[in-house]
């Protein structure tokens, strides 16, 4: 930390297409003093998510960031000072706090604000039991509404949530097919995070059979990979982030 400075990135312009770096802008500001009902929170922890692309091009399921403010994004944090009963000096918090060394914030952002609990690694507050980990937690057990005994393909499965939703429909009891991009990704998930098969999209036998694709249950989010029309079964898929569940029909 720099002693008396806020150090923050700010969104600078919106990305066209890849990122150049040119969309933030290095700034540095005096620390907020807290109003009352707030608190003031030094960083410790901040998050990367893909969903930040989105909420630096356009509104979705909350505004867009608007351009010379902090970026937006999840963090975990000390509070520094409290004017609220409920937190004290010295808590560990977690909120959207910014890309940022320090936030005065009253939680009523989208995201809140949170005490964690004693004991949880705050790295595992901004993962597995932050956005990627909630996302893949609901997506398999209230949207999909995997069951044991059913076969689910988890595309993107080498990626923050898709590895979480598939380790998530194993233990649900599940035979788990997850696709990814490369040899190494592909071992990765069968070695490491026990799914039961995975598929290399960029390799020429990147198809699911139909034979295979006859016995899928559930499917999460699969752009890339090429699913043949041949089962008059219905079968759950869903996207991540989409926050819905449709019935689809294949057929020959």
């Amino acid at each position: 930390m720099t002693e008396g400075k806020n150090r923050q990135w700010i969104l600078n312009a919106r990305p066209a297409s890849k990122m150049t770096g040119e969309e933030f802008r290095w700034n540095e500001a005096s620390i907020p003093k807290p109003s009352d009902g707030q608190v003031l929170v030094r960083n410790l922890w901040l998050s990367f998510d893909p969903a930040q692309r989105v909420w630096m091009s356009r509104d979705s399921y909350m505004p867009k960031v608007p351009l010379g403010d902090v970026m937006r994004s999840l963090a975990v944090g000390q509070v520094l000072e409290s004017r609220r009963p409920d937190l004290k000096l010295g808590d560990i918090v977690r909120g959207s706090f910014g890309w940022q060394d320090y936030a005065a914030t009253d939680g009523k952002s989208f995201f809140g604000i949170h005490k964690l609990p004693p004991g949880l690694p705050p790295n595992l507050a901004l993962s597995l039991f932050g956005l990627n980990g909630l996302t893949a937690y609901f997506g398999i057990t209230e949207i999909g509404q995997v069951k044991a005994g059913e076969t689910v393909v988890v595309s993107g499965a080498a990626g923050a949530t898709g590895s979480i939703a598939g380790q998530i429909a194993k233990i649900k009891g599940s035979r788990v097919i997850g696709t990814a991009g490369g040899k190494e990704k592909c071992d990765w998930l069968v070695k490491e995070a026990h799914f039961d098969a995975a598929i290399d999209y960029k390799s020429r036998a990147r198809r699911i059979t139909p034979t295979l694709w006859r016995c899928v249950d559930a499917w999460r989010d699969s752009p890339r990979l090429i699913i043949p029309r041949v089962s008059p079964r219905r079968s759950r898929c869903w996207a991540a982030g989409r926050g819905k569940a449709d019935s689809c029909k294949r057929k020959t």
